[in-house]
């Protein structure tokens, strides 16, 4: 019984937030004409929500209406580049994005400029935090769901111990896993080694500072968030990511989330919580 049930919620979470999907609610989204008013699939509606909040209360440092230049750096649906794309091509990009051109307003929102959700930071938690919640209703107490390395855990395994869940460090960085027990927990690791673009003898992640509209250059490589529920772990992760190693410090500090950020010196640095967390 529990099978179907969560192929099911894979397929409405992909029906609500693929951007490779032209048949997905965010895809005909994206398609609307500039000022009209749509209703919104209940996943798409939460997630656009949630992201709104954390691309307001980050700086912009995350934000969901950030899919063109994404997109044009060969990172969204119309797949990977062979070459960095001009300066120019990015700075029209960027004027076709920002979250200041999403509108929500209760069941519906609108495009108030040609701008295109981009939900690929957020929606794999979602979609984790959904499958969590299947198997919570069909009487799961016990249970570990990944996708992508987001990861909710709850209960105990069959031999008593916790579900313990390592945070790999980045290749050619010498720290050791940091092991976490996923009782009750939400984690999410958001890293730049597996998806880049090269440029010359440069590798360029795919996390993209949506407010200068280029890859990221803080030097940070991973960033882990563990929090109460999967698609806050993961936005946060990736806002983080974008901040920076002392900026995204304080503002885990400020917003009370535990987050351990790695840069590519192979210096790690925990926030308050995360510290609170190991010395528990």
């Amino acid at each position: 019984e529990l099978a179907p049930a969560l192929e099911a919620s894979l397929a409405a979470s992909i029906a609500a937030l693929s951007q490779w999907d032209p048949d997905s609610a965010l895809s005909r989204f994206n398609r609307a004409p500039v000022g009209a008013w749509v209703e919104l699939d209940p996943i798409l509606k939460t997630v656009l929500a949630t992201a709104l909040d954390i691309a307001d209360a980050s700086g912009g440092a995350f934000d969901p209406a950030a899919g063109v230049p994404a997109d044009l750096w060969g990172f969204g649906a119309s797949g990977r580049r062979d070459a960095p794309p001009t300066d120019n091509a990015v700075t029209v990009a960027l004027a076709r994005s920002g979250r200041d051109g999403i509108a929500l307003e209760r069941d519906r929102a609108r495009r108030t400029r040609d701008v295109a959700l981009d939900l690929s930071g957020i929606g794999k938690g979602h979609a984790v935090d959904r499958l969590a919640a299947v198997c919570r209703d069909h009487g799961c107490s016990d249970f570990l769901v990944e996708i992508g390395g987001e990861v909710v855990g709850s209960g105990i395994r069959p031999d008593g111990q916790p579900w313990w869940v390592d945070l790999e460090a980045p290749p050619g960085v010498s720290l050791s896993p940091l092991r976490v027990a996923a009782h009750g927990i939400a984690v999410a690791t958001s890293g730049d080694y597996r998806r880049y673009i090269a440029a010359g003898t440069e590798r360029l992640g795919h996390t993209l500072d949506p407010r200068t509209g280029h890859p990221i250059t803080n030097g940070v490589i991973s960033v882990s968030v563990i929090a109460s529920d999967c698609m806050t772990a993961d936005a946060w992760a990736t806002a983080l990511t974008v901040l920076g190693p002392e900026a995204g410090m304080a503002t885990a500090g400020e917003q009370g989330l535990a987050a351990r950020i790695v840069t590519r010196d192979g210096v790690e640095r925990m926030s308050p919580a995360m510290s609170a967390m190991l010395e528990d």
